[in-house]
């Protein structure tokens, strides 16, 4: 089976980013000729994603008009958040509504994302399918090149937990459901929060990646990631 919907989480105001983000959205910042928005959109899009939400907020015309020039039989459309920011996890919850009750990924184009994801893409869908529970991709904390990281989870038999010492970091890609989102009856709450309530059900599932991780959090890392060459 493979999942069909997707969600990018674009509505940030990319604060640590400034200056660069006072005149364009965090999404729109390109790195090797393409924008983060885009890698973003093509892992999904190679994936076989067919339809994808992204939310909007910080100059949102901006990406509106990114998405509306964006040359893809794969239908992409935008939930608002202009005047409201709902945090990530009730973002997701009002983006993905029409996703009713199907799976689907949700991305944050903060990381940099390439082919070379893929096949992690198609296995973290193998191990949703196989043990029917949402599940994160995670990176040990040694492969990050930001090395500040403290460490989110660990993992053990594809199944995280929370720790007093963490070894691993989300790395911005996951697979969910509505129904798990659903439970929480508020408009603005972090994913943090369904991690947490999923966690101490030992119902959260996770894969490991493999590839070195770039994540473009402040304005020393994106530029020291902008000096690498080549960036694919």
């Amino acid at each position: 089976m493979k999942i069909k919907h997707g969600m990018i989480l674009a509505a940030g105001l990319g604060k640590r980013m400034k200056p660069f983000t006072n005149k364009k959205p965090k999404p729109l910042l390109e790195i090797g000729g393409s924008t983060l928005l885009e890698r973003a959109i093509n892992l999904l899009i190679n994936h076989g994603v067919e339809e994808i939400i992204v939310n909007i907020h910080h100059l949102a015309n901006q990406i509106e008009k990114f998405i509306l020039d964006f040359k893809s039989e794969v239908k992409i459309s935008v939930s608002n958040e202009k005047d409201l920011l709902l945090d990530t996890g009730g973002g997701v919850k009002k983006g993905t509504k029409k996703f009713k009750d199907n799976p689907f990924f949700v991305i944050n184009p903060d990381t940099l994302w390439s082919n070379k994801y893929s096949e992690e893409v198609q296995s973290l869908e193998k191990v949703y399918y196989t043990n029917k529970r949402p599940c994160l991709l995670l990176v040990k904390k040694e492969l990050s090149l930001d090395n500040s990281f403290k460490g989110d989870f660990n993992l053990n038999n594809n199944l995280i937990s929370k720790d007093e010492h963490n070894q691993f970091i989300f790395t911005g890609l996951q697979i969910m459901t509505n129904d798990h989102l659903n439970f929480f009856k508020k408009n603005i709450f972090s994913m943090n929060e369904v991690w947490t309530k999923l966690i101490s059900e030992n119902n959260l599932g996770g894969l490991e990646s493999n590839q070195k991780f770039y994540h473009l959090n402040t304005l020393k890392m994106f530029k020291k990631i902008s000096s690498l060459s080549p960036i694919d």
